[in-house]
């Protein structure tokens, strides 16, 4: 069975940094896209950023020159680099991923959430 499991949220104050973290496990056979989404209270969820297996991303207009993302294929994980937090940022991130398990076609999965908080 495919899981997303992530960590490295948090409490930071503004002007600081997270790094999230999210790795695919079980019986995988390749991964596609591979993407960040956040949700805040009373608010839709919406993308982050996305990164394909070649390595060419997007970054939301939102969070672009501050958050990075990157994948280590390697590993079946794949990271955000978040900087010059804003209070704004504060959500729910969760992390998805278009997935061939093992004898399957490709599925997307979701991570469990991670909670980000930015507060003095």
């Amino acid at each position: 069975q495919v899981q997303l499991v992530e960590s490295g949220g948090g409490l930071v104050q503004p002007g600081g940094s997270l790094r999230l973290s999210c790795a695919a496990s079980g019986s995988i056979s390749k991964i596609n896209d591979m993407g960040w989404y956040r949700q805040a209270p009373g608010k839709q969820r919406e993308l982050v950023a996305i990164i394909t297996s070649g390595g060419n991303s997007y970054t939301a207009d939102s969070v672009r020159g501050r958050f990075t993302i990157s994948r280590d294929n390697a590993k079946n994980t794949v990271y955000l680099q978040m900087n010059s937090l804003k209070p704004e940022d504060t959500a729910v991130y969760y992390c998805d991923a278009d997935i061939r398990a093992t004898g399957d076609y490709y599925s997307k999965y979701w991570g469990q959430g991670t909670q980000v908080t930015v507060s003095s």
